[in-house]
């Protein structure tokens, strides 16, 4: 890699110091995510326990496909966040740049697919609070023997998946833009093998959010089964 400025900061006796402040400030944000994602997965059980009839129907009305395809995007791009950090340690720039530049590719490729679920819970009307009308496309047995199923308790089912993937979503937004900045510094040889603390925290988070989402499919997709 290139020869960069030094990246000491100034409040710092060494890069290993700084290394070890930033990895620790990272995990400690981290912390945080967790007791809030935490509360949200809390609510969403107590909700799935007290109204289970409901929160089943509302989740077969989801595209499982598409969230489990999502979970193999996500899966990918953890490993070539992975492939990125071990790329700067040896020092090879151009598999950096490329592994990085995959990264966001995939991170925004799981983004689209998202768009087109809304796109199309918005067409069957299951938006809360905007014309929501769970039975407006549901399907009805031949039969007629499926119980009813009350509207208000499969609507929060919709609440709870709004609010969840839609901050997930927003955490994907973040970490491209990450991703985008040290793609720019990457180009402009500002990591060395010496210095890629921001690869390896920015990867962290990355991976957090990952698993978050490994989490919200089956909760929120795999609840008929």
């Amino acid at each position: 890699m290139a020869t960069s400025p030094t990246p000491l900061a100034h409040h710092f006796e060494n890069l290993e110091q700084q290394h070890e402040a930033n990895t620790l400030g990272m995990w400690v944000f981290l912390a945080t995510e967790v007791m809030f994602f935490g509360g949200l997965f809390t609510s969403y059980a107590i909700c799935r326990w007290r109204y289970a009839e409901e929160f089943q129907a509302a989740s077969e009305r989801l595209i499982v496909w598409l969230g489990a395809v999502n979970t193999a995007v996500l899966i990918c791009s953890s490993l070539t966040m992975a492939l990125a950090l071990y790329s700067a340690r040896i020092g090879n720039r151009n598999a950096l740049i490329g592994f990085l530049a995959a990264t966001m590719f995939l991170g925004s490729a799981f983004l689209g697919i998202k768009a087109y679920e809304y796109a199309t819970d918005y067409n069957e009307s299951l938006i809360p609070g905007f014309g929501f009308d769970f039975n407006k496309h549901a399907e009805r047995p031949a039969d007629g023997t499926a119980h009813p199923v009350n509207p208000q308790h499969a609507e929060l089912f919709f609440v709870f998946y709004f609010i969840m993937t839609l901050i997930h979503a927003l955490h994907m937004v973040v970490g491209v833009g990450v991703l985008l900045v040290l793609l720019i510094l990457s180009i402009r040889g500002r990591f060395t093998t010496q210095y890629h603390t921001p690869i390896e925290v920015a990867g962290l988070y990355w991976h957090f959010v990952d698993i978050v989402w490994v989490f919200l499919f089956p909760l929120l997709y795999l609840v008929r089964h």
